[in-house]
């Protein structure tokens, strides 16, 4: 049984020899391309150590390259054996491209065709063919050969979420997209994204840490009838009257069996090249279907929250801001009594005042709870080395969240453990007031991410700073924390803002091996007063209900609109949360809105 890496990457190499395979590519993503994915399917971690969320590892015959983008830069050489791989940053060095220039003509670069989508199967085999070099799909992927200790999938009983969170029926909201199905020309659509499937049937899910779905793929026609391919033994009682008529349950090994029944039946077959597998969609082709290249239908109505569930997320944010409070106070009486505790232990505290909580189902993603340092890493996680303890005079960043039942949360806050210094303030300051910037930004409909993107980074940018990462990413509701269509960024996908989506607003700055500052809340696009010439504009509203570190902010740093925004923020921080805090939480909590 391998072990180290190095035995890994001997065995797979091995395998690589008897496919005739010159080099063999490893990405994080599995069949279902989530951010998030189960133990069983973690291959990227298996074969290199590296526990990110994004990342693609190549191997060759006699070496290896690892690929990260900038979030990762710094945790991949920590974890990552650099005398196995090579370090490359994946926008600066596109990995097939690299690859191309690697090999010689006529070789062969395998690839599992579950686990890459459509769009990057059809780049990469341009990019490989424009120098003579062959894209294999592999029927066997070596790394599941290799994998012999490979963890046994879960079969937890998935849950029936009901109508009181949900606003809407599973058969209403199947017809519903069975009828833009229609419109689009198509008679089905391949389903990969396993929160659409979610979103689709009301159901939930425990196959993947954090991430409330049920592992499958499904086919939804467009008559709103549905195949689900999935363990048939993780359907609770009662699935097909709570999701009505018109679903069918299908054992998971029989989907190839179904796609090639599209192509067989020359089915006009919708699918999002970017958000489904290529076998998919190539055995669908391969047997007689039409492709028509689409955005997962299911995407936008499901960012797009109806009046019930954004009522549960805002109810979700107060119990969820009580939880931080609780924290806060607890964390700076244990500062003032110099009890430094590390981040495991800070990280296990802050669960434990979350999960008391009504709806409390899991946390929405592993905690990041960052001393000095190591928040320099925008996604460090305390639990893949030994937990470091808080310093004195310093600043310590957390950010964490929770799936409810109805809602999911996502904050960051960055706090002062005992006296912060005067760097620390002007850049917190700097940060704080980008995110405001966003927070309280009208603009018109159609109006993207990418076009609000610098609206957060525009202070850091006047003094020659940045940040590697995007200002937004979507939120589902007792769903994917991570949610598209929708972003905010730099390179944002153009999908416009409106009315219901959730996002994050999150500027941060990081100084490696020094400290890193994130000010993060949620926030939902809300329609407001038309403009003049009978345009629409769009507003933000905040979910997120938790004091900002008074003791961080450089006031001199702020204009006198931004002193207003922080004290009526603050004000409705502490509105909202008071009727659910008493005694020293409480007087804490007035003590943290105080009006500057």
């Amino acid at each position: 049984m391998p072990q180290t890496i190095e035995q890994k990457l001997a065995v797979i190499r091995t395998h690589m020899n008897a496919a005739n395979l010159d080099a063999f590519i490893v990405p994080r993503a599995d069949e279902y391309l989530g951010e998030y994915v189960p133990a069983h399917n973690e291959r990227l971690l298996w074969c290199s150590d590296f526990t990110g969320s994004a990342g693609t590892a190549i191997i060759l015959k006699d070496r290896a390259a690892i690929f990260t983008d900038g979030r990762y830069t710094i945790q991949v050489k920590q974890q990552v054996n650099g005398d196995c791989f090579e370090f490359y940053h994946l926008i600066e060095t596109p990995h097939v491209t690299w690859l191309s220039e690697q090999l010689p003509a006529n070789a062969n670069v395998g690839y599992d065709a579950k686990v890459h989508n459509l769009n990057w199967h059809n780049a990469s085999k341009k990019t490989l063919a424009d120098k003579q070099i062959n894209l294999v799909a592999v029927n066997e992927n070596p790394v599941d050969l290799s994998w012999s200790d490979r963890p046994i999938p879960t079969e937890n009983l998935g849950l029936l979420l009901d109508e009181k969170y949900t606003g809407q029926s599973s058969l209403e909201k199947r017809q519903q997209i069975g009828a833009d199905i229609e419109k689009q020309g198509a008679d089905a659509v391949i389903i990969s994204a396993l929160d659409s499937i979610a979103w689709l049937l009301n159901i939930r899910g425990k196959d993947i840490h954090c991430f409330c779905v049920i592992l499958g793929s499904a086919v939804l026609r467009k008559d709103g009838s549905m195949t689900f391919f999935t363990n048939p033994s993780k359907i609770p009682a009662g699935f097909h009257e709570h999701v009505g008529a018109g679903v069918k349950i299908v054992d998971e090994s029989q989907a190839t069996v179904t796609y090639q029944a599209l192509g067989e039946q020359q089915l006009d077959v919708l699918a999002d090249p970017e958000a489904s597998n290529a076998f998919s969609q190539l055995t669908a082709q391969q047997a007689g279907a039409t492709l028509i290249a689409g955005n997962d239908p299911v995407a936008l109505p499901k960012a797009c929250k109806n009046a019930v569930e954004l009522a549960g997320m805002r109810a979700s944010h107060i119990r969820d801001g009580a939880s931080e409070v609780r924290f806060l106070n607890w964390l700076e009486t244990e500062v003032t009594a110099g009890r430094l505790h590390d981040e495991g232990y800070l990280s296990d505290k802050l669960t434990s005042f979350r999960a008391s909580n009504e709806n409390f189902v899991e946390l929405s993603f592993d905690t990041i709870s960052a001393a000095g340092g190591n928040a320099a890493m925008c996604h460090y996680n305390h639990n893949n080395g030994v937990p470091a303890q808080l310093p004195m005079d310093s600043i310590y960043l957390f950010d964490s969240g929770a799936q409810y039942l109805d809602g999911t949360t996502d904050i960051t806050r960055t706090v002062a453990i005992g006296t912060p210094s005067a760097e620390h303030k002007k850049m917190f300051t700097l940060v704080l007031k980008g995110h405001i910037a966003l927070a309280k930004m009208k603009f018109p409909a159609g109006t993207n991410g990418g076009q609000l993107d610098s609206l957060a980074r525009q202070f850091l940018w006047q003094q020659g700073y940045d940040y590697d990462h995007g200002t937004g990413h979507g939120v589902g509701c007792f769903l994917n924390v991570h949610e598209g269509p929708h972003r905010i960024g730099k390179n944002a996908n153009g999908v416009a803002l409106e009315p219901g989506m959730v996002v994050s607003n999150e500027p941060g700055y990081y100084k490696q091996d020094e400290y890193g500052i994130r000010c993060e809340n949620l926030i939902y696009v809300v329609a407001k007063d038309n403009g003049h010439d009978g345009k629409t504009f769009y507003e933000f509203e905040t979910l997120t209900l938790v004091p900002f570190d008074l003791h961080l902010i450089d006031q001199q740093l702020l204009s006198q609109d931004e002193v207003n925004w922080i004290n009526t923020y603050h004000a409705q921080v502490r509105d909202a949360l008071s009727p659910l805090l008493t005694g020293a939480d409480l007087q804490w909590l007035s003590q943290a809105t105080h009006a500057i």
